[in-house]
């Protein structure tokens, strides 16, 4: 698959450009789908770390002055390592290996143990950080419980899964704006603006959010294991319906043509 077979002479730039960007998500979502299962895993596990730097940058400026948004734009700190140190969140995968799937590029398996692996390394790799953190700041503790009870005491309602809908739309989002150009500098400005509304509206993401959670229950929260279970199952089905259902699916319609034009190799 390349640029020059896709695109047509009669193309408008505007078509150039959402071809090319057609192009960059089928390729990119190929090499995913088909990583090596100890590479999924490192990538994962990365990624966890990488959003455990953010995290840590969210709690300090949080500590410091008490606003959600000035810690949500610190908090693309860990944006901006999990795009130029190419590790792999859980839901940035609700776009560009789905686009390789509905291009035959892969199986549905293949995305099924994406997603399995790549949530689980996420967890794992950030419990460990936030293990780190707790002990290492222990005067953060406090803002650490006040910010992790946010996202447990609502429970599930309407309104918390609005937020995790939110959530998967607000970073799938942000993975398409960054595919949709070459340009470094494009691709941190979505990082930046991406973790603003994410983190700085304290929308309900099944791994930011669930990492704020175990440096609580690490360092003595007010709740447990089953009611962080409870969350992240709240927030994995929103994230899924936002990602997916509210921006994937629409690209899918906006690409049928593509699509199309990929399965037969024309």
């Amino acid at each position: 698959m390349s640029i020059d077979r896709v695109i047509d002479e009669g193309d408008t730039e505007v078509d150039v450009a959402l071809e090319a960007a057609f192009v960059r998500l089928v390729l990119e979502g190929d090499r995913r789908l088909h990583r090596a299962l100890p590479e999924q895993i490192v990538t994962g596990v990365l990624a966890g770390l990488d959003v455990g730097v953010g995290v840590l940058a969210l709690l300090a400026v949080k500590a410091a002055t008490g606003s959600p948004l000035l810690a949500g734009l610190a908090f693309s700190v860990g944006f901006l390592a999990l795009l130029l140190a190419r590790s792999e969140l859980f839901t940035e995968s609700f776009l560009v290996p789905v686009m390789a799937v509905a291009a035959q590029h892969g199986r549905m398996r293949d995305l099924a143990r994406l997603w399995g692996v790549t949530l689980v390394a996420n967890l794992a790799g950030g419990w460990v950080f936030m293990a780190l953190v707790v002990n290492a700041f222990p005067e953060l503790h406090a803002t650490v419980v006040r910010s992790a009870t946010y996202f447990t005491d609502p429970g599930w309602s309407v309104r918390t899964f609005c937020l995790a809908v939110l959530a998967g739309s607000s970073i799938t989002l942000m993975t398409r704006m960054q595919q949709g150009t070459d340009e470094v500098i494009g691709k941190i400005v979505a990082a930046v603006a991406g973790a603003f509304v994410l983190a700085g509206l304290q929308l309900f993401h099944a791994v930011l959010d669930s990492l704020l959670m175990f440096a609580a229950l690490i360092g003595g929260a007010p709740f447990g294991y089953l009611d962080w279970l409870s969350f992240l199952a709240l927030s994995i089905l929103g994230n899924a319906v936002g990602g997916l259902g509210l921006v994937t699916l629409l690209r899918l319609v906006r690409s049928r043509a593509l699509l199309a034009r990929e399965r037969h190799g024309s």
